[in-house]
């Protein structure tokens, strides 16, 4: 028997389709600031939860490492521009943007959004997630996990996919039957940026009975506990990253050393002198 479907005070409201939207002409009901050549949106925890429970939709979290690869990857761009809500998962990128006089309050990562969003939806039935990323296993113990917080089987799927998953149309096709089996309508994909964000994009239409879909990056890693998060002396200084480098220099190091040009180019920002490199190729197209 299919599940029910979810009436409309519960989570609701289809995803769009993919397709692009300049800032300005996507109105909202809170702070919208430009970010380079995306956006940052101000919401706390308490309204996001809220907009995602009433109305769904995709979700980003940018941080410098996605503003690296948004100067330098049209097709991840376009994916970002297809994002309902742009979160902010840096401080460092707050700082920069308050700095431009356009201040964000509330930084929101994927990592803190997983474990409030499986607790505000506990006790609602109507809610069904499915996490896709990590490696083979990881997923399925984090789905045990997470359940065993919200009292009864709130995550109803979870796969691990191949290294070459993103390139493979057989088993992007088996996963995509996968969620559909499932019954999930909140789906939370880990398979790193831009990864996640462009497979998000590309396929979201497939999956029409997913009312909310978030880009979470490592989250799934930390709820199975395979991979340890900054304890929280380090996130509340904004110093998450020096954990990282610590802990996995080799994988981390470089990344953070080539995202710190995202510095420069809010520096040009501020200056008047940035210029998006995919303005021709990747400009938002109109409603």
């Amino acid at each position: 028997m299919p599940p029910p479907a979810l009436p409309p005070s519960r989570i609701a409201g289809r995803p769009r389709p993919d397709r692009e939207a300049p800032v300005a002409d996507r109105p909202t009901q809170w702070p919208r600031q430009p970010l380079l050549n995306v956006w940052a949106d101000d919401l706390t925890m308490d309204e996001l939860l809220a907009r995602l429970a009433s109305t769904g939709g995709v979700v980003f979290t940018v941080n410098p490492d996605h503003l690296y690869h948004l100067q330098h990857n049209p097709e991840f761009l376009r994916a970002y521009r297809s994002a309902d809500i742009i979160t902010v998962d840096s401080h460092y990128v707050r700082l920069a943007l308050r700095a431009q006089g356009r201040a964000v309050a509330n930084r929101l990562c994927g990592s803190d959004i997983v474990p409030a969003f499986c607790a505000r939806q506990a006790a609602d039935p109507h809610t069904r997630v499915f996490l896709l990323g990590a490696m083979p296993g990881v997923a399925q113990v984090a789905r045990e996990a997470l359940n065993r917080k919200a009292g009864r089987e709130l995550v109803v799927g979870a796969h691990g996919p191949s290294m070459n998953f993103v390139d493979d149309p057989a088993e992007i096709e088996d996963v995509l039957r996968m969620i559909d089996d499932s019954g999930a309508n909140v789906l939370m994909v880990g398979l790193g940026a831009p990864k996640q964000e462009i497979w998000i994009a590309k396929h979201r239409h497939r999956l029409p009975q997913v009312k909310v879909m978030l880009g979470v990056g490592a989250t799934i890693d930390y709820e199975a506990g395979a991979v340890r998060r900054a304890p929280m002396a380090f996130r509340r200084l904004g110093m998450e990253w020096a954990y990282r480098v610590g802990s996995e220099p080799r994988r981390y190091l470089m990344r953070y050393v080539r995202s710190s040009k995202f510095l420069w180019w809010m520096l040009m920002d501020r200056l008047g002198r940035y210029k998006d490199p995919f303005a021709a190729t990747a400009a938002p197209q109109a409603r």
